[in-house]
Order: structure tokens, then C-alpha cells, then sequence
């Protein structure tokens, strides 16, 4: 039997002794590397675009859903029975108030007039007589040459004959009235509709349709509602203001106004099974920009806040805790500052408390940043400053 550490295989294991050497002398080295390199490293800055805190002017706004309505709606109806003859506007067309709209066979109605004109000027020969032996019997009766009761019986044909008279001359009204309904005319200036009625057909007071609707569409109003809780807000901008709340509106989901006018009403009671309360306003609209039946977003301006601490809107996150914002100091990094927001409007935030004028805010990039990370400004093409 061999001996363990022959001659042979000495060389052996020599060789397994320095291999076992170099491994421990290796993994000691890479020991002693990792435990020379520091526990953390500094991360690199987080690229962001940021802005300051700006103090402006900016309006109160309250905003709500409306429809546009006509300021006035008119459905022309004849208020006698007869036959159309013609009809005196185009459909779709404006027309003034007091225009011919349509015209009425009227002959009957004139041969009305001409009796009540008639009976009136036979009246009036019969007491031109009257009044005349009337004053032969003042002659007589003071000769006694005819008694009391002939003269108060002449007097009595006089007044009555006074009265139909009267009598006559207000058939004569009336039937001048009439004629006058055989002639149509525009009450209101307005965009006239579609032509409900032919000419040629025979047409009655009681018809429900009539003969063509009129809207009023120059000046035209916006009705539209906002919550309940706005009311007060609404009712103290009113009592505090001596020219009428201006009123915007525009297109939903857009920022450029079609017309700026002012509110005329606030509704005397809100509405419980909606908790809002209806608005009204009204707007020139020379160029039909604003049609009925239109929706729009209606911005009512309540009053301006004067030197308000003002952000992009962007730059307002919510958490668990309410608004917040990150700000970056003067040394680069950024922290959170809880923040309470007045209102947000057309991409700018008004911030009641948490901000100072002049403060850097963090606009875009929030989603890569940790209190105590770096800031690095991102590069003016990738930035959307949003406001800045």
C-alpha cells in the first residue's frame, strides 16, 4: 500500500494546496472590495420642468351646463277664419316686427265695414232732423204753441238717436279690427321657421301649428344652471355689484368664448330634485354664432381675486392627505408642500395656503420624484410648461 504523501504524488498535491490559496485570496479581495464601497449611492437628478408661483389678478368663475334659447319665441297664428292668400317672408329668413307675414281673403270683412258705415251715416241724417224739429219745438213750446210733452219726447228722440249713433261707430271699430286681423303681421323682429301653412288653405283662429314661429336670436339668452351651494356666492356678488354680472360662453370642452354678455336673472327658488338653481343671460349675437337649441358652457364671473397665488394646474397632485405640491428649494431638491386649492380654472390653480410668491413648483415629471431627490431642469424642447 502507498503512502499518503509519496514522492509521486507530492506535485499533486502541492497543486490542490496553491489552487485552494488562490481562491481564498480571491474571495477576500472581493470581500475587502465590497465592503471599501460606500452603503448608498447618490442618485442622479430627476429631470422636471418646474415654474414659479405667480400673484395675479384673477376672475372669480363659477361654471355651469346651459342651453341656448331664443330671447323670445313668438308662433304667428291668425286669429279669424278665412282663406290664405300669400304669405309675405321666406322661410329661414329675418323679419322685422311689424313686416307682412300673410295675407287673408277680406272681402266679407270689408263689406261688414261698409254696412257699419253705412248705418252709421243714416244715423247721423236722422238726428241732423231730430235736432232740427227739436229746435222748432224750443220755438213753439215758447210761443204755447206746443206742449211739454212733444218737446220732451223730440229731446228723448235726439239722445237716442245720440246713442246709436255711438253704437254705429263702434261697429265700426270692431269691424275695422277684424279687417285689420285679415292682414298678418310680425309681432316681434326675429329668424322666422319653417312655413307651416300654404297659400290657398283655409286657416282658423283655433289651429294649434300656426301659420310660422318666430325666434328672437339677436339678442339671445343662455339659460343654464349651477349647484346648489353656489347660491350664496351668486346672491353676494349680485348684492355687492351695480352693473350686472358679466356672463362667458363657449363650446364644450373649449377654452375660446363665443359671446360675453351679462346675467338677467337668478331663479326665485332652487330646484330640490336637482339641487341647482336656474340662471339666465343675454348676449348680443350679431353674428349668429349662438343658435337654440345649442349647448354650451356658461363661466359667470363672480368678482376678481385680487394678488392671488396662482400655479398651473398640472402642478396640483392629490394624495391620501389632500392637494400637494413639489416644490424645489435652493439647493436643488425637491419636498412635498400640502397645499389648499381656492379653485381651479382654465388650467390655472389659485392656492389659498402652502405656496409663496416667487416659489419653484414642479409642473411636469412629479411621477419620478421622492422628497430629497435632486431636480434637474428638463430641456426647453420636452417641456410643457403649461402655464409657466
Amino acid at each position: 500500500m502507498n503512502a499518503p504523501f509519496s514522492p509521486r504524488r507530492r506535485p499533486l498535491w502541492l497543486a490542490l494546496a496553491l489552487l485552494v490559496l488562490a481562491c481564498a485570496a480571491w474571495l477576500g479581495t472581493g470581500r475587502t472590495a465590497r465592503s471599501a464601497k460606500p452603503a448608498e449611492t447618490t442618485p442622479p437628478p430627476v429631470q422636471a420642468t418646474t415654474t414659479q408661483v405667480r400673484q395675479q389678478d384673477v376672475p372669480i368663475i363659477r361654471t355651469g351646463v346651459g342651453t341656448v334659447t331664443p330671447l323670445a319665441t313668438v308662433t304667428v297664428r291668425s286669429r279669424i277664419d278665412g282663406q290664405l292668400e300669400r304669405v309675405g317672408f321666406v322661410e329661414g329668413q329675418d323679419v322685422k316686427a311689424g313686416q307682412l307675414l300673410a295675407q287673408l281673403d277680406a272681402r266679407a270683412l270689408q263689406v261688414q265695414l261698409e254696412q257699419a258705415q253705412a248705418q252709421k251715416a243714416k244715423d247721423a241724417a236722422l238726428l241732423g232732423n231730430a235736432r232740427i224739429d227739436l229746435r222748432r219745438y224750443e220755438t213753439l213750446i215758447a210761443q204755447d204753441a206746443a206742449t211739454r210733452q212733444q218737446l220732451d219726447t223730440q229731446r228723448a228722440l235726439v239722445a237716442q238717436l245720440e246713442a246709436a249713433l255711438k253704437m254705429d261707430q263702434a261697429q265700426i271699430d270692431a269691424a275695422q279690427v277684424q279687417l285689420s286681423y285679415a292682414t298678418i303681421t310680425a309681432p316681434i323682429g326675429g329668424r322666422t321657421g319653417a312655413r307651416l301653412v300654404d297659400p290657398g288653405n283655409i286657416v282658423h283662429a283655433t289651429d294649434p301649428g300656426g301659420l310660422v314661429v318666430i325666434n328672437q336670436i339677436d339678442p339671445i339668452a343662455v339659460v343654464f344652471s349651477l349647484p346648489e351651494g353656489a347660491f350664496q356666492d351668486v346672491n353676494r356678488a349680485l348684492q355687492g355689484s351695480q352693473a350686472p354680472l358679466a356672463v362667458q360662453v363657449s363650446l364644450p370642452g373649449s377654452a375660446q368664448a363665443l359671446a360675453s354678455g351679462r346675467l338677467t336673472l337668478l331663479n326665485n327658488q332652487i330646484d330640490n330634485t336637482t339641487g341647482t338653481i336656474r340662471l339666465k343671460a343675454q348676449f348680443g349675437n350679431p353674428q349668429h354664432a349662438l343658435w337654440p337649441g345649442q349647448y354650451v358652457d356658461a363661466r359667470l364671473v363672480l368678482g376678481v381675486r385680487r394678488g392671488a397665488l396662482t400655479v398651473p394646474a398640472a402642478a396640483v397632485q392629490r394624495g391620501p392627505e389632500g392637494t400637494y405640491v413639489y416644490t424645489v428649494g435652493a439647493d436643488g431638491s425637491a419636498q412635498i408642500a400640502p397645499v389648499e386649492v381656492a379653485q381651479i380654472q382654465d388650467g390655472l390653480a389659485v392656492i389659498d395656503q402652502g405656496l409663496a410668491a416667487g416659489q419653484r413648483v414642479v409642473v411636469d415629471g412629479q411621477y419620478k420624484l421622492r422628497p430629497g431627490l435632486k431636480v434637474a431642469e428638463a430641456p426647453r424642447a420636452a417641456a410643457s410648461e403649461g402655464g409657466r
